[in-house]
C-alpha cells in the first residue's frame, strides 16, 4: 500500500512549497522508492487555463494535455514522475464532480454538504493519484496558507486520510517561516507557534517542520520550536536560503529528513545517493566556468512566474554547457518605443516566450528582426514562433501588413492563421491544442542537429496555426520547415539558413527541460549564443562587433 505525506504552508505564501514538496521527492527517489506528486489548489477555477498570468502565473501543460500549477513543473524537474491530469485539484473540479453527480442520483437524495461530500471527493482524488502512477509514496502539497477558508476542505480531507489509512501510512509535513527581525537583530519563532497553533485546531498535529529562514537557526531555537509546537527537535529542519534551488534536496538530505520519513512509514530502502545530483547539477549551477546574457522578450516580465519553466531551462541549458546564464527581462512594450537595436545591444542570445493577445506583439516582432539581421542567435516559443513567421512574412517576403488572424481577423496576409475546427470553439477552457504531439524532424537541420533523433514529442498550448498556404514563398525566400506534425500536416519547426541559430517553434520544450538533462533546443541556443560571447570578447570581435 502506498504512503502518503500533505505539505502544508503557513504565516505567509510563497515560501516555496512546491519546491520543498519536489525536493522531498528528489531525496525519496534517491532512496530507490518510485514517488509521484499533487497539488491540491484552493480556487474555484476549474484549471488556470483561463487565468491572467499576472495573477496565476505560467499554466504548466502536462504530456497528458492538462493546464496545471506551475509546481507541477518543479516536481516533473526535480523527480522521475510524469504529471497528469490526476495530479492537479482544484476546489472547482471538485465541486463540479460532485454536483454532477447529485444531478444524476448518484448520492440517493442525500443532503450534500462539505462533509462528508466535497471531503471524500478530495480523498478519492488522492487515492486514484496513487493507483494511476503506482508510487509507494505520494506527496500531496496543499495550496495557499493554513487559516484561509479556501484550504479548509482540503486539510479536513488530509486530516481524515490518517484516519482512513492508519496513522504509520501517512504523515504530515508544515512549511513555515521563522523570520529575522533585523533591528532587534533576532529570530523570531512566534508565527511558527502560531502558524502550528492554527493547524492544530483544524486537527492537524505536524510531524515535521520546514522552516524556512535567512540565518541559521541555533540548536536552542529547535529546541525551543520543538517545545511549543509539540516536534521532535531532529523533526524540525532548517531550511535556510540558497543559491539555488537545487541545492534544496542536499540540505533536506544533510539533516537526514529521508530517514524521518522513512523511520514514520517503517520503511527500509537502500542509502540516499545524490552524488551524481551534486557534482553534475549542483556544483555546474553555482561555479561555472562561463557566463552569457540572453534577452528574454516577452510581455509578463514583470511577473517572475510567468515564464517560470523558462527561466529553469535556460539555467539547465547553462549547466549543460558549464555557463551562468543571466537573463536580461525585457517588455516587449519598451521595444515598440525605443526600438530593438538599444534595447538589445550586446546580448548573446534573444528568446522569445508565449502569449495570448495583441499587446506587445510589434515589439517581439522588432526584437526577432534585429536577432535575424545581426545574427544573435534566437528562439522563438510558441507564439515567439508565430511572430518569427510575420516578420519572415513582412521582411523577407514582401508581404506587407501580413499578421496573424487572431490580432488582425481581415489581414490580406494571414500567415497564421485559425484551423477550421478551431474557428467553431466556443468555449476557452482546455479547448487549445494541448499536450504531446509527434514531431517528424527534417534531417540536415538545426533541429535535427540538436535533438539527434527525427521523431520527437513535444507538448502544446496554443489555437493557431501556420498557414501552409504561404509554405511555397517561405521556403523560396531561405526559411525551412524542419518540424512537422504529420498527422495534420502542421509546421512544429522553422529555422534559417545561414544563421548561427535561429530556431522558432510551435510547442514549449521548456516543459520537458531538467536540471540532468537539459532540452536540446535550450542546450543548443546557449552553446550557440556562448559562441557568439567569445566572439564579442575576441579582439577580431571586438573591432567587428558592428558587424553584428
Amino acid at each position: 500500500m502506498a504512503k502518503f505525506i500533505f505539505v502544508t504552508g503557513g504565516v505567509i505564501s510563497s515560501l516555496g512549497k512546491g519546491i520543498t514538496s519536489a525536493s522531498i521527492g528528489r531525496i525519496l527517489e534517491a532512496r530507490g522508492l518510485k514517488v509521484t506528486l499533487m497539488k491540491f489548489d484552493p480556487y474555484i477555477n476549474v484549471d488556470p487555463g483561463t487565468m491572467n498570468p499576472y495573477q496565476h502565473g505560467e499554466v504548466y501543460v502536462t504530456e497528458d494535455g492538462a493546464e496545471t500549477d506551475l509546481d507541477l513543473g518543479h516536481y516533473e524537474r526535480f523527480t522521475h514522475a510524469q504529471m497528469t491530469k490526476f495530479h492537479n485539484v482544484t476546489t472547482g473540479q471538485v465541486y463540479n464532480a460532485v454536483i454532477t453527480k447529485e444531478r444524476h442520483g448518484d448520492y440517493l437524495g442525500k443532503t450534500i454538504q462539505v462533509i462528508p461530500h466535497i471531503t471524500n471527493e478530495i480523498k478519492e482524488r488522492v487515492k486514484i493519484a496513487a493507483h494511476v502512477s503506482g508510487a509507494d509514496i505520494v506527496i500531496a502539497e496543499i495550496g495557499g496558507t493554513v487559516g484561509d477558508i479556501e484550504s479548509l476542505p482540503f486539510l479536513e480531507a488530509a486530516r481524515q486520510f490518517s484516519l482512513d489509512m492508519g496513522k504509520d501510512n501517512v504523515l504530515y509535513i508544515h512549511v513555515t517561516l521563522v523570520p529575522y527581525i533585523k533591528c532587534a537583530e533576532e529570530i523570531k519563532t512566534k508565527p511558527t507557534q502560531h502558524s502550528v497553533g492554527t493547524l492544530r485546531e483544524i486537527g492537524i498535529q505536524p510531524d515535521v517542520l520546514i522552516c524556512r529562514t535567512e540565518k541559521p537557526l541555533s540548536n536552542e531555537l529547535k529546541e525551543k520550536i520543538s517545545l511549543f509546537c509539540n516536534v521532535r527537535k531532529e523533526a524540525v529542519i532548517e531550511a535556510k536560503d540558497v543559491g539555488s534551488i537545487y541545492q534544496i534536496p542536499l540540505v533536506f538530505k544533510n539533516q537526514v529528513l529521508d530517514e524521518i520519513i522513512l523511520s514514520h512509514f517503517r520503511l527500509i530502502s537502500k542509502s540516499c545517493d545524490l552524488k551524481d545530483w551534486e557534482k553534475n547539477v549542483v556544483e555546474r549551477a553555482i561555479s561555472p566556468k562561463n557566463k552569457i546574457t540572453v534577452a528574454v522578450v516577452g510581455k509578463y516580465i514583470t511577473l517572475q512566474d510567468a515564464y517560470k519553466s523558462i527561466y529553469e531551462a535556460l539555467i539547465h541549458a547553462g549547466i549543460a554547457n558549464d555557463a551562468r546564464v543571466e537573463v536580461k527581462k525585457i517588455d516587449s512594450e519598451i521595444i515598440e518605443k525605443q526600438g530593438a537595436e538599444k534595447i538589445l545591444k550586446g546580448v548573446s542570445g534573444v528568446l522569445v516566450p508565449g502569449g495570448f493577445g495583441y499587446r506587445g506583439i510589434e515589439g517581439k516582432i522588432k526584437a526577432i528582426k534585429f536577432a535575424r539581421e545581426k545574427k544573435i542567435p534566437l528562439l522563438g516559443l510558441c507564439l515567439g514562433m508565430q511572430c518569427a513567421v510575420i516578420e519572415f512574412a513582412r521582411n523577407v517576403c514582401g508581404l506587407k501588413g501580413a499578421n496573424s488572424s487572431e490580432f488582425k481577423p481581415k489581414t490580406k496576409y494571414p500567415v497564421i492563421s485559425l484551423l477550421e475546427e478551431q474557428s467553431r470553439v466556443k468555449n476557452l477552457g482546455g479547448t487549445m491544442r494541448l499536450g504531446a504531439y509527434l514531431c517528424k524532424i527534417k534531417k540536415a537541420s538545426l533541429a535535427y542537429k540538436s535533438y539527434g533523433k527525427a521523431l520527437v514529442k513535444e507538448r502544446h498550448r496554443h489555437r493557431y496555426e501556420f498557414n501552409n498556404k504561404y509554405k511555397k514563398i517561405f521556403e523560396k525566400k531561405g526559411m525551412v520547415f524542419s518540424g512537422i506534425y504529420q498527422k495534420k500536416n502542421l509546421v512544429e519547426i522553422v529555422e534559417l539558413k545561414n544563421h548561427p541559430y535561429f530556431v522558432a517553434v510551435q510547442f514549449h520544450p521548456e516543459f520537458k527541460s531538467k536540471p540532468n538533462k537539459a532540452h536540446p533546443l535550450f542546450r543548443e541556443f546557449i552553446k550557440a549564443g556562448l559562441a557568439l560571447s567569445k566572439l564579442y570578447e575576441s579582439d577580431i570581435g571586438v573591432r567587428g562587433r558592428e558587424g553584428f
